[in-house]
């Protein structure tokens, strides 16, 4: 099957669907992972990538390490704005994932919750499910999943945006230690425990989806589409 990870930033797909991806990966499936924000430039008041030069430079070699610790076999990096893309047209997103999705041709499709504190992520969401339509005579995308990624989906409020209720599992048991092995090339973005973006948290998270199904670690998804053909 081929595979496509639609992210926001740098450290999105791992916290998402690191675990995921390498079970993916193992069983002989393409993976394709698709940042679309730059990451970094949203910690200035004002938009400066000048300024971030090396800093992006930097999170940009981490992605790559990263995503070779899970043996992802093609990562592409586009320059949305971070944290601005309430700012763009939501059809330029949607083109972009629609060019992604004519290139590649995935079977299945993983990105954000509708939910998310993050703007990105829940710009990104719409465009996907825009895009991924099932128009007839078109490319068919299979299978439509949404992650929660840790430090936004956790913090949002009830009533405040659709809750992350999972009812799709998938068993990382064998594979949560090349997730964060993966975060760990990741410094820029990591926090210190009890940061919601931990590496301690992170484990605790797929002990606690794991037990949610009677396994030792799992990820939690929302279940946006299944096509049996």
């Amino acid at each position: 099957m081929n595979v496509l990870v639609v992210a926001a930033h740098p450290d999105d797909e791992i916290l998402g669907c690191g675990g995921t991806i390498v079970k993916h990966v193992k069983a002989g499936d393409k993976v394709l992972t698709s940042i679309l924000a730059e990451g970094i430039t949203s910690r200035s008041k004002e938009r400066n990538r000048e300024k971030h030069k090396t800093e992006l430079m930097n999170l940009r070699n981490a992605a790559r390490i990263a995503n070779d610790i899970l043996g992802i076999q093609t990562l592409e990096f586009y320059d949305f704005p971070d944290n601005r893309m309430d700012s763009l047209d939501r059809l330029d997103i949607i083109k972009k994932i629609e060019e992604l999705i004519e290139k590649h041709k995935p079977d299945i499709i993983y990105t954000h919750h509708a939910g998310d504190v993050n703007i990105d992520h829940r710009r990104i969401h719409e465009a996907v499910i825009v895009a991924s339509r099932p128009i007839p005579n078109k490319h068919l995308i299979k299978q439509l999943l949404f992650y929660e990624t840790a430090s936004s989906t956790e913090w949002q409020v009830p009533g405040s945006a659709p809750p992350f209720s999972p009812n799709w599992y998938v068993d990382i048991s064998d594979h949560l230690t090349q997730k964060i092995k993966a975060l760990t090339i990741y410094k820029s973005e990591m926090r210190d425990w009890p940061h919601a973006r931990s590496l301690k948290t992170i484990e605790y998270l797929a002990k606690w989806r794991g037990s949610n199904i009677g396994v030792d670690s799992a990820e939690a998804f929302i279940l946006g589409r299944n096509i049996q053909l």
